[in-house]
């Protein structure tokens, strides 16, 4: 398909450049044949080969059109690099847990290919160590797209992920966006999602990952209360102060996912996430106290919320926006 679209594209050059020549040609033609215009051979010719000659236009035009028609344009790339809250998931068994990047390809139409990178557990340094973002930079054409979301885990004490606000997790952001721009790529900059935190005072959390091993029962004992309380420090204020010195667009996705969870309630938001007591969900038995990770529903509604905010911010993406449901 790469190969045909080349030539397709190098056949409509070759025309318009044919085109060009052809209209040099009359013109040398018309100035050479005004001296003996009132000639009758003369007449004649000119009139015999300006006739041929709009003839072979009228065909470049033609052809010209069909080309452009027909001739595939190319698909444009996002790509989504991040941790769990983004990433695709296991969807064997029944089993619920989304990340919102596996939702998105829904909300643009076939012009935009989404394309999630995203990996549980990864912070912006073990992402980069283990060569992930290495696979993701040779696979960037001129005019794609990468959401860059990281924190949930480069807040974590592990020293193969951890990272430090306005200095390791700030360079890291910075590799990121000034690589996508070496390959010709538009990096856009989010920082994380909430988690769904409406304790007074956050709980200890040294891997969000261990909570997929965990039951009902096994949740957090303390009182909640009506306030959301963040969770992530500065580290959501890292992506925005990187975005703004490297001019970079920018996607306040802790903002729009806040004003989400609090809009629902300590209790409302609870369906967000994969959050059951025992009995009522078929595949988590003994039921789950996860305020992290997102079901379907949260994943879904999560993904139009920050599908309309990329596209506030990168306007280009508009016109791809599908409705949302």
């Amino acid at each position: 398909m790469l190969y045909l679209t080349k030539i397709f594209y190098l056949v409509a050059n070759l025309l318009k450049i044919f085109e060009f020549f052809l209209q040099l040609k009359i013109k040398c033609m018309r100035m050479f044949l005004f001296r003996c215009r009132n000639d009758y051979l003369c007449r004649k010719i000119y009139r015999t080969v300006m006739g041929k000659m709009t003839k072979l236009l009228v065909l470049c035009a033609i052809v010209w059109c069909v080309l452009t028609a027909v001739a595939p344009r190319r698909v444009v790339t996002l790509f989504l690099i991040g941790d769990s809250t983004m990433a695709n998931k296991d969807t064997t068994g029944g089993k619920l847990e989304r990340g919102w990047g596996m939702m998105l390809q829904a909300c643009f139409d076939e012009g935009i290919r989404v394309d999630n990178h995203a990996v549980n557990g990864r912070s912006s340094l073990s992402f980069i160590n283990e060569g992930r973002w290495a696979r993701v930079l040779e696979q960037i054409q001129p005019g794609d797209y990468v959401v860059i979301q990281f924190g949930h885990n480069d807040e974590k004490p592990k020293p193969d992920r951890h990272t430090e606000p306005g200095s390791t997790f700030d360079a890291n952001l910075e590799k990121f966006v000034l690589e996508t721009r070496e390959r010709g790529g538009i990096p856009i900059l989010m920082n994380s999602v909430v988690r769904r935190n409406f304790f007074m005072k956050a709980p200890e959390n040294d891997d969000d990952e261990a909570l997929r091993e965990t039951t009902f029962k096994d949740g957090v004992k303390m009182v909640e209360g009506d306030s959301l309380i963040d969770t992530h420090g500065l580290y959501r204020m890292a992506p925005r102060q990187v975005a703004e010195r490297l001019h970079v667009p920018f996607v306040d996705a802790n903002r729009i996912t806040h004003d989400l969870e609090q809009g629902m309630g300590r209790e409302g938001s609870k369906r967000l996430h994969v959050w059951y007591r025992p009995g009522e969900e078929p595949s988590l038995p003994e039921g789950r106290q996860d305020n992290t990770h997102y079901n379907i529903y949260g994943a879904t509604l999560v993904a139009h919320l920050l599908a309309d905010a990329l596209c506030e911010e990168v306007p280009a993406l508009k016109s791809h926006r599908t409705k949302t449901p």
